[in-house]
């Protein structure tokens, strides 16, 4: 596999890190941090550029331009978690799902905490769009990159406030 090379994209909702080698999308995460000097931090490291039009997609998303990623991603994880995301990515944008809804999308119903567990490690965040999926009765529940981030994500998309959401029909 091709080195992976990491940089810091700033977004309306806090700075990215954007993980990748020459083909694929890798890793999307939050980076938590106090430090003012973030993109410096990771100025020295080559960037390919699979990472540099994920960058270019990302802003789009963020100013409105972009609804649908093609970026090419190659998450980590076991086979069940690689099947739930894919299932992510069928989620429009500016439409949520449930638990119990991408439960019963991949087709085992009685799966939903293997769902929602194989939902929070999603390693591609924003690209793999976890942040569409919802607790029953509209709750707005966790979000690894933050519930403020998640609800940012939602109201950017136009499916928050709840009382106004389109749901998947499945």
């Amino acid at each position: 596999m091709p080195e992976i090379t990491t940089t810091a994209y700033v977004s309306p909702i806090g700075a990215l890190l954007v993980e990748g080698n020459t083909d694929y999308i890798t890793q999307i995460s939050f980076i938590d941090t106090d430090r003012s000097d973030t993109d410096h931090a990771f100025a020295e490291l080559p960037v390919y550029p699979v990472i540099k039009e994920c960058i270019n997609q990302l802003e789009a998303y963020f100013t409105g331009r972009l609804k649908m990623f093609d970026v090419p991603i190659a998450p980590a994880g076991t086979d069940f978690q690689k099947e739930i995301w894919r299932l992510l990515q069928k989620l429009p944008y500016g439409q949520s799902a449930t638990y119990t809804q991408l439960s019963d999308m991949y087709g085992n119903p009685s799966a939903i905490r293997a769902v929602a567990a194989a939902n929070g490690s999603n390693p591609i965040m924003i690209i793999v769009p976890c942040h569409r999926v919802i607790g029953a009765g509209y709750k707005l529940t966790g979000y690894a990159g933050g519930l403020h981030r998640k609800e940012w994500l939602l109201r950017h998309e136009g499916v928050y406030p709840f009382a106004q959401i389109q749901t998947l029909d499945i």
